[in-house]
């Protein structure tokens, strides 16, 4: 049924010109039917330059509402309208604009896993594979990062002129990994690299041979010399590692990694959507260029 229900998709996206894109944590037949896989920035890169009408959004809500953003003039499709992001909604745009109000002097600064009405009220957007490199370019004194104070925390020990305020948000799936966890990991597999994600807890990213980004775990994992990983961030992205370094050892930190969101959409969603061109994502134009924005400085200074 899967091959026949993947021919079928195939046989929708070129009558309606679509694209699938796809990001690392969702599940491998989604990967290994999407045309791109990525990143949040990846694919929003992807999204925004592909020759397509139609983009087929495989992550959760906030990636989709990023690429209507960045491709006004594109059909953007979530196959599964229930796919949210719980960091996400842990910052919304009435109590974003009331911290500006009290705190009129504050630059913010938005981890691209927001709504679009918060980006709407951002200064910028970074991804975890680009704040680093961003904010140490900013003059701006008074910075508030939002919303994941994980990947803030992180940020700011690698700031020497300047410490963020962070905003109380986190990951719930990578917040789920413990020190313990980590440490049990490694008297397994002692040889092993960690890799970590900035969005685990602080006391995880103490215990990293790497910190990165979901696409800097892969690339890391391909440039070292290690022969074996433990993995510290979604267990999606095993997937990619494997395919791309069949020779090497990987192994996922804790099965607490599992984000159920990213693990919503199936095939059958992805037909229907592109069948019934919907559920669409659409962006009332005011939110959506005040957004676009935020996202243009971002990709400016990427």
């Amino acid at each position: 049924m899967s091959q026949e229900l993947i021919s079928k998709i195939h046989q929708l996206k070129a009558e309606k010109n679509a694209t699938i894109i796809a990001h690392f944590y969702q599940s491998p037949e989604i990967q290994d039917l999407a045309d791109f896989v990525g990143d949040s920035l990846a694919m929003a890169k992807y999204g925004k330059d592909v020759d397509a009408d139609c983009l087929v959004i495989c992550g959760v809500k906030f990636m989709a509402e990023t690429a209507k953003i960045l491709s006004p003039d594109k059909t953007v499709l979530l196959p599964n309208q229930d796919a949210g992001c719980p960091m996400a909604d842990m910052v919304d745009a009435k109590s974003l604009a009331m911290h500006k109000k009290r705190h009129p002097n504050h630059y913010i600064v938005s981890y691209v896993n927001t709504s679009a009405d918060v980006k709407a009220l951002t200064d910028i957007c970074v991804t975890s594979s680009n704040a680093l490199h961003i904010i140490r370019q900013l003059e701006q004194k008074e910075i508030l990062f939002l919303p994941d104070k994980n990947l803030g925390h992180y940020i700011n020990t690698q700031l020497s002129d300047q410490q963020m305020h962070l905003w109380p948000g986190f990951c719930r799936t990578h917040d789920r990994l413990n020190a313990e966890d980590v440490k049990s990991m490694k008297v397994l597999y002692p040889d092993a690299e960690v890799l970590v994600h900035p969005e685990c807890d602080p006391s995880v990213v103490e215990l990293a041979d790497y910190i990165g980004s979901t696409s800097g775990i892969i690339h890391r994992a391909s440039t070292s010399s290690a022969q074996s990983f433990i993995v510290c961030t979604e267990e999606g992205v095993i997937h990619r590692l494997r395919q791309n370094e069949p020779e090497k050892a990987f192994h996922l930190a804790s099965s607490k990694l599992l984000c159920q969101n990213m693990k919503k959409t199936e095939l059958e969603d992805i037909y229907t959507c592109l069948l019934n061109s919907r559920p669409e994502m659409m962006i009332e134009e005011t939110t959506r260029l005040a957004a676009y924005n935020a996202l243009d400085q971002m990709l400016a200074l990427s």
